[in-house]
């Protein structure tokens, strides 16, 4: 090797793993507010999208933070993190729309009818496509 270059890191661009370090939450180089701008404008696109939308506050699980499902009257829907329980109430001023609480009220059923109506599109267009063959 010339020049003392090395595919190697210098010592000083070493840091020390701690055993829990794999585990920690990583910042996002945009920064939480950012990301929370992001998923409102989304949400006000999806409302301003769709007709009859009703919010449905989830709970905080080990898996995931508190989220908000945005059901349409025709079952469609989609799920976004809310910045929280407050955050998740707040969106029904910003929206102008109902917010219920799923634990209280649970998924509607036009959300589930939804749901079906879509496997069964998807199934029929993979019986289309083993026909074609």
């Amino acid at each position: 090797m010339q020049g003392g270059s090395s595919n190697f890191p210098r010592a000083e661009e070493i840091r020390p793993l701690g055993l829990f370090d794999t585990f920690r939450r990583r910042r996002s180089a945009r920064g939480p507010g950012s990301e929370q701008a992001a998923d409102l404008q989304y949400l006000q696109r999806w409302v301003a999208e769709h007709v009859g939308v009703e919010a449905f506050v989830e709970p905080r699980t080990t898996v995931t933070e508190v989220t908000v499902v945005l059901v349409a009257a025709d079952g469609e829907w989609t799920r976004r993190r809310t910045g929280g329980e407050a955050g998740a109430r707040r969106l029904s001023g910003r929206l102008q729309i109902p917010v219920y609480d799923v634990q209280k009220v649970g998924y509607p059923q036009r959300m589930r009818d939804h749901d079906a109506r879509r496997r069964i599109e998807r199934q029929r267009a993979v019986y289309r496509e083993l026909d074609d063959r």
